[in-house]
């Protein structure tokens, strides 16, 4: 009996190992730090490319490292063996007199793929290195030579060939030149150039909000230059100061129209590539009152398509300028009741007799077939679903391929439709992979560079045949990131609905502690944007997921919800429902989502709600702080506008109207008129540098909270800009600054 009991004893103590053992021999999870993320940058994704397809769409070119000098070869593969050739060894990159290869910013390729334009030594103008130098290589006779050298070093903007690649044309100082590559004998096409008068590119909110910043294009026979003129005298002078860089602070003035202010007078104009004097297309309105969003030839033509958007941006008029004789016609005018954007999307069809329009004008966005006198519009996509963005139009194959989700809102795929309207939407990203979808595609549509993501994966960019999507390679899948995510053991997203009522249900994400316990009750910390330029509920791998993780880890439940308004493919409806009302709709929206979530989750202590949001976001925290005082205890509002008339005319207008037709909706919009409300804590950060959102909205609203005897917490952070991330060590401290705050007062 004894031995059997000692039997007994020894299986089951053998029973107890074979279960504890492999468990105990499970590695632990490593743990997430700020410094990881921010100081050493471990978690960083890689990327492929930049990727150029080659004209004949049989390969694609690509940088990599040179394997026997320093700096980058650009290589050609061919999409359908494989094979690798050196187009262009970095050693053929390496000027008269250099010991380096140039240091390769951006690349292009001349139209018959003989000349290779190069982009280097670059700086920054406002968000974007637009300015630089710039060198071309003769393929065939291995000659590198500098464009510009007429003209200050690292002054040029936007070269770029002429259709026979004889000549390069370039801005410097708000002049246009051109260049013989031959001779090299270069000649200034515009004089009048200077602080005031830009030419061949643009003044801060057309880039920011128009996404303008090349403002020059060759006409098809290299004959002549369209170009924009902005005349900013009479824009107010915004000024930033530099006050950590000198003995004596510097004054950075830029012109900058805020709302109900003076616009720059933009025109548009023809000069000929060998010089005399510009003549100006007479469109009708008055130029500081109307924006020239886009201009570009029409193929095989001597005229241009000129877009105008009214002031209120609800009206977009579509002339066709004749260069020669400088007539105009107006040829498409699209309306909205609430406001438009702007799609580059335009492709000229059947020997220019058509060409391509996308609208919201049956309540989804979609694509259409245009006759070029504007008399016949066909839709080419249709059903109830939006077009997200169009990924390739191949009139030769016949279809139109296309990014869109019609059953999962954060989730992307790709779909083709046929360019007659017949038929209904085809899908060609095949199931399996949920997520969002991104196509680098061949302009014969056949072959394309794919990028896969979720929330749980990195970017996996692959080669893939279309449209069977079958992977022909594997271009770089970033394992050693998924790997390091995975060591880290945390918790996923879990995408839920928000039932707000009215028959209003919006989408929304949370993040649960590690060591989540459905008994405990967890402070909520909610992120927001709430603006229609953008969305943070999207099944995709975001940057700021990894600060969410960690916040996640330290004790709170994370979660964020997109409102109506938001930047989604939910229908016209849903996107212009925020019309007139920029933080007023979107603040109620989420505070009734607080208070939904708040009373279906037992484990969330309502008591310890706080929110924070940056930008757009920083305003929606702060509506929410001073209206709903009682849902939100604490906030954190970063690079935000307090008030609404503060901000750039082109991005509040498009959204709010004229001020002068809603003043109301600008006051109750505006945080700063109802900062007497705040009860629970807040803490605002800006940058003094912030170009974008200026430091005087900070400042504003600090003077009002004085005003009104409310105590909070700030921090500035020095000649930053709006991102808060230049200079040494900033985005850690910046990570850090609000870890302590959260820590201390949620």
């Amino acid at each position: 009996m004894m031995k059997k009991r000692i039997v007994l004893g020894l299986l089951l103590l053998l029973m107890i190992c074979c279960l504890v053992l492999p468990a105990m021999a499970q590695p632990s999870a490593v743990p997430l730090t700020l410094e990881d993320i921010y100081s050493k940058g471990i978690y960083n994704r890689k990327g492929y490319g930049p990727v150029r397809w080659m004209k004949d769409n049989k390969g694609y070119s690509t940088l990599e490292a040179a394997a026997t000098s320093r700096g980058r070869d650009i290589i050609r593969y061919e999409a359908g063996s494989g094979r690798r050739s050196v187009l262009v060894a970095a050693a053929q990159l390496i000027p008269a007199g250099a010991q380096e290869p140039l240091t390769i910013a951006d690349y292009t390729w001349s139209d018959d793929n003989s000349q290779l334009l190069i982009f280097t030594n670059t700086r920054r103008v406002w968000r974007y290195n637009t300015r630089g130098d710039y060198w071309v290589l003769n393929l065939q006779s291995g000659k590198l030579q500098q464009v510009g050298k007429t003209v200050p070093r690292s002054t040029l903007m936007f070269a770029k060939f002429s259709p026979d690649a004889s000549r390069v044309a370039y801005v410097s100082n708000n002049n246009i030149y051109v260049e013989e590559l031959a001779s090299g004998n270069t000649r200034q096409l515009t004089q009048d150039g200077n602080a005031d008068i830009i030419n061949g590119t643009f003044d801060w909110v057309y880039e920011e909000e128009l996404d303008c910043r090349d403002g020059f294009r060759w006409s098809p026979d290299g004959k002549n230059i369209a170009y924009w003129q902005s005349d900013t005298r009479g824009v107010g002078t915004f000024y930033l100061i530099d006050n950590i860089d000198s003995l004596y602070s510097k004054p950075m003035p830029f012109p900058y129209p805020k709302v109900g202010t003076t616009l720059s007078a933009v025109k548009v104009g023809v000069i000929s590539a060998t010089g005399g004097d510009p003549r100006w297309f007479d469109i009708p309105g008055d130029p500081r009152n109307n924006y020239l969003a886009r201009m570009d030839f029409i193929p095989h033509s001597d005229e241009v398509m000129i877009q105008q958007l009214n002031r209120p941006q609800n009206t977009n008029k579509v002339w066709v300028g004749n260069t020669g004789n400088m007539a105009l016609h107006n040829i498409l005018t699209d309306q909205d009741d609430a406001f438009l954007d702007i799609h580059d999307n335009i492709k000229w069809l059947d020997h220019e007799k058509y060409f391509t329009w996308t609208s919201e004008r049956d309540g989804w966005l979609h694509l259409y077939k245009v006759s070029r006198d504007g008399k016949v519009m066909q839709p080419v996509t249709k059903g109830d679903f939006d077009v997200v963005s169009i990924s390739c139009i191949d009139p030769q194959g016949g279809y139109v391929y296309y990014i869109a989700s019609p059953d999962n809102y954060i989730q992307r795929y790709l779909y083709r439709s046929r360019m007659d309207g017949k038929g209904q939407a085809e899908r060609v990203t095949p199931a399996g992979q949920e997520g969002q979808h991104a196509y680098q595609l061949s302009t014969d549509a056949k072959w394309a560079i794919h990028t896969f993501q979720n929330h749980i994966t990195p970017d996996r960019i692959s080669l893939v045949n279309i449209p069977a999507h079958k992977t022909i390679s594997s271009l770089e899948d970033n394992h050693a990131l998924k790997a390091r995510y995975d060591q880290l053991k945390l918790p996923p997203k879990e995408f839920v609905k928000v039932d707000i009522g009215d028959h209003v249900i919006l989408d929304a994400w949370m993040i649960k502690p590690a060591d989540f316990d459905p008994a405990k009750k967890y402070p909520l910390l909610f992120y927001v944007y709430g603006e229609p330029a953008g969305s943070t509920v999207q099944d995709n791998w975001d940057g700021n997921d990894l600060w969410h993780q960690y916040m996640a880890q330290q004790g709170y439940v994370v979660m964020s919800v997109d409102n109506r308004g938001t930047k989604v493919p939910r229908g016209r409806t849903w996107r212009k429902s925020i019309y007139g009302q920029i933080g007023i709709l979107a603040s109620q929206d989420q505070q009734k989502a607080a208070t939904a979530i708040c009373n279906t989750y037992p484990f969330i202590d309502k008591n310890r709600v706080g929110i924070w949001g940056w930008s757009g976001g920083g305003q929606m925290t702060l509506n929410c702080m001073f209206r709903y005082a009682d849902t939100y205890k604490t906030g954190l509002a970063v690079s935000f506008v307090s008030d609404q008339r503060l901000y750039d005319a082109t991005y509040q207008e498009r959204y709010m109207g004229l001020l002068d037709e809603n003043a109301k909706g600008y006051h109750d919009g505006s945080p700063i008129n109802y900062a007497a409300g705040l009860k629970g804590k807040l803490m605002i950060i800006h940058g003094t540098a912030d170009d974008n959102v200026h430091y005087q909205s900070f400042e504003m609203l600090a003077n009002e909270l004085i005003r009104q005897n409310k105590l909070f917490y700030m921090m500035s952070y020095p000649m930053r800009s709006h991102s808060i991330h230049e200079r040494e060590n900033t985005s850690l401290h910046l990570r850090r600054t609000m870890e302590r705050y959260w820590k201390e007062h949620l």
